[in-house]
């Protein structure tokens, strides 16, 4: 186990996940996807960058086999206790498929099974200059509760939000409000509808050049723009944390789906020791 992996695995464990149903409080369309929020029952309470394994729809009288496997998804926002011992859990999605398509259709009062949560999140007490907080897609689901906690501690705290155009750019007015909380925003799109004209990178290449080793990038979304956010990082001598969004069925290690290649040789499970990572530790060729 490299040093790297020593100082992740060292940050307290979250409580055990719950295997469980949701009720759906709301299922809203944002930009081009779309927030989801559950009533969990008994939810012990995430850290920032876990994730859930969410049922491909609501449940039904009939049980359903197709599709049958669940989806991984981040925990986006969480809520306090609207009851005791239930809160609210708010995920982030974008339909793609059959299963995201099933599940655009719960409607408010339908239930959802829920496991989580899931994985190693991001460590708070990583670094303790700046923060910079690149995300693209709906890896930008990762960072919300992320942002949140590194500005409560005083941390200069900067969000870099990605997208292909101003209706890709979801959950950017939540985003907008922590600034009410001492959280910039920083958007970039690529057809320049809105923010920094380009990719993700520009910004924050900009801000790796004023704040050099001072500063933490912690990086979410598709495997190419992390790779790249990994790599200014590398360049500017600043630490950086990824999470990987491999694909999974299980999301506790059994299906061995979500391998990832490691630097040093071997693979890693995304679910089990993952999905942060230190982009050190990544064989990024290896990644699809």
């Amino acid at each position: 186990m490299s040093a790297n992996r020593q100082k992740l695995a060292s940050v307290p464990a979250a409580h055990p996940p719950i295997r469980g149903r949701g009720t759906v409080v709301s299922n809203v369309v944002d930009g081009n996807g779309r927030k989801l929020c559950l009533r969990v029952a008994g939810w012990p309470g995430a850290s920032p960058g876990q994730f859930v394994m969410v049922g491909a729809g609501p449940e039904t009288s009939v049980p359903r086999r197709d599709p049958l496997l669940p989806r991984p998804m981040a925990v986006y926002r969480e809520f306090g206790e609207t009851a005791p011992g239930i809160r609210e859990v708010e995920l982030l999605y974008r339909v793609v498929g059959r299963g995201t398509t099933l599940l655009s259709e719960a409607e408010e009062g339908d239930t959802v099974s829920i496991v989580g949560p899931l994985g190693e999140g991001f460590p708070i007490d990583r670094g303790e200059g700046p923060a910079l907080l690149a995300g693209g897609g709906t890896g930008i689901a990762s960072l919300f509760e992320l942002a949140r906690g590194l500005a409560a501690t005083g941390r200069e705290t900067v969000v870099l939000l990605g997208a292909r155009g101003e209706k890709d750019l979801i959950g950017r007015a939540d985003f907008e409000a922590l600034a009410s909380e001492g959280v910039e925003l920083v958007c970039a799109t690529e057809d320049g509808s809105f923010g920094v004209k380009g990719f993700v990178t520009v910004p924050l290449r900009e801000r790796l050049a004023k704040l050099g080793t001072s500063a933490t990038v912690f990086a979410v979304g598709p495997t190419p723009m992390m790779r790249a956010c990994a790599d200014l990082a590398a360049e500017a001598g600043a630490g950086c944390l990824v999470s990987l969004e491999n694909p999974m069925a299980c999301g506790f290690g059994v299906c061995l789906g979500c391998a990832a290649p490691r630097a040093e040789g071997g693979f890693s499970l995304v679910c089990k020791a993952g999905p942060v990572f230190e982009a050190t530790e990544i064989a990024w060729e290896g990644l699809p």
